[in-house]
């Protein structure tokens, strides 16, 4: 092994994503399925698996279960045996229960016995849910040729959306020489990835230098650009934060479009195709005579005998005679009845759509969501894990209904646009 692929690799995958409203209600934002067979966590531990990183320590907390049933063993990544592994470090807790990390530098310190005890020349950072393919064993070697004490993976964006990221203004030879975290009125488009590369030694001792120091972004970074080597590395591929329900919709449609840039096989993405509900023992996706399918991705196990429209369709669901769906993600067996339409939404695993019914209807796009405005507002319905719509009911644009509402809980068979059905301890 290579002394760069030697490095360690801490992947925060902890988050609690509340912006992706029901899909995090149960699981982890990194834990949450996307493009049909993978989850959004894949494509980091992918990257790894493809750069010969071998060391990989998994930090979790908010509801880690389904997170870690998926990584198992981290064998679908090609991460165990006697030199190489995952490990999962579970939620670490500071005086009181409720203390839960603090910010991104706050969860590796309260995980720096890892450190300790898995010496290493350099530790790679990364979050657990972007999507994206970056070859870190490079960026690792441009980090030894700077001389690097932190290297920083940065991306141009659009000026419009910089704030939603921390900023690096650079010099000639891509030095950090300042740094703006999400700024109001930015001066660069040079947006950070979430992707580090530390010294071993220098961020021990800067974790240790500061308790305070709760976050890279916020107080890790700038002390190094003031005082120490930082620089960037620049990325020009595909690159994805999918924390939104807007952005996570579109890098689903972005599987679908030829010309994204995004390309999970070619990229050789890995899952756990034995975790629950996946492929291993599904059939093939069975088209039954007279279903339409186009500009879809429909995965093993499902039975289409409707219309699939523009859609990304995991495994096992069943679309029905005269069913349409179009514009939409359902997860693991959903199934759209007789003649219902799913339009422009996200189904979780198990939904049942009834005979008849109709899911985001009408023209409220600009409807935002009542209860949650800023999650919902561009006329995606939002349908919870093992909910069941009655036979002909009508959800207008910008809903959302809970998981585990059954027919019997629908009080009316409308729900109108950015309305949502929500039950108590759900």
């Amino acid at each position: 092994m290579s002394p760069a692929k030697d490095a360690l690799v801490l992947l925060l995958a902890g988050g609690v994503g509340s912006r992706l409203n029901i899909l995090v209600k149960r699981r982890a934002k990194p834990a949450v399925p996307f493009g049909g067979i993978y989850r959004i966590i894949d494509f980091s531990l992918s990257n790894v698996m493809n750069s010969g990183l071998a060391r990989v320590g998994v930090l979790t907390q908010y509801k880690p279960l389904s997170l870690m049933d998926h990584l198992g063993s981290g064998e679908a990544w090609d991460l165990a045996g006697r030199s190489r592994g995952v490990k999962i470090l579970p939620p670490r807790t500071g005086e009181s229960d409720s203390d839960w990390y603090h910010g991104t530098a706050d969860a590796v310190r309260r995980n720096i016995d890892y450190l300790y005890d898995n010496p290493a020349n350099e530790v790679v950072v990364l979050s657990g849910d972007h999507i994206y393919q970056m070859d870190f064993d490079a960026m690792i070697e441009y980090h030894r040729s700077k001389k690097a004490d932190i290297t920083v993976g940065m991306m141009v964006v659009d000026k419009s959306e910089i704030h939603q990221f921390g900023a690096g203004i650079i010099d000639n030879h891509n030095r950090i020489v300042d740094w703006e975290e999400k700024p109001k009125e930015p001066r660069t488009n040079l947006a950070s990835m979430g992707i580090y590369v530390f010294e071993y030694d220098y961020l021990l001792d800067a974790l240790r230098r500061d308790k305070n120091a709760v976050d890279f972004g916020m107080h890790i970074l700038p002390h190094g650009i003031a005082n120490d080597n930082v620089f960037a590395y620049p990325f020009y591929g595909y690159w994805r934060d999918v924390g939104t329900i807007q952005s996570y919709w579109q890098a689903n449609m972005d599987v679908i479009r030829p010309d994204s840039g995004i390309w999970p096989q070619k990229w050789e993405i890995h899952t756990n195709i034995e975790a629950e509900g996946m492929i291993a023992d599904r059939a093939p996706a069975f088209f039954r005579s007279g279903s339409t399918v186009r500009s879809s991705l429909v995965s093993a196990g499902s039975v289409i005998s409707g219309t699939v429209l523009n859609s990304v369709i995991a495994p096992g669901v069943v679309v029905e005679e005269g069913a349409v769906v179009k514009d939409s993600i359902l997860f693991t067996d959903c199934v759209v009845k007789k003649n219902a339409v799913v339009d422009l939404c996200i189904l979780d695993k198990r939904v049942t759509v009834g005979a008849g019914s109709v899911v985001g209807e009408g023209n409220g796009y600009n409807v935002a969501n009542i209860v949650e405005p800023s999650h919902l507002y561009s006329g995606i319905t939002l349908i919870g894990k093992g909910a069941r719509l009655p036979d002909n009911m009508t959800v207008g644009r910008n809903c959302v209904i809970d998981s585990r509402v059954y027919e019997s809980q629908f009080v009316s068979k409308t729900l109108g646009d950015g309305e949502s059905l929500l039950l108590e301890n759900s």
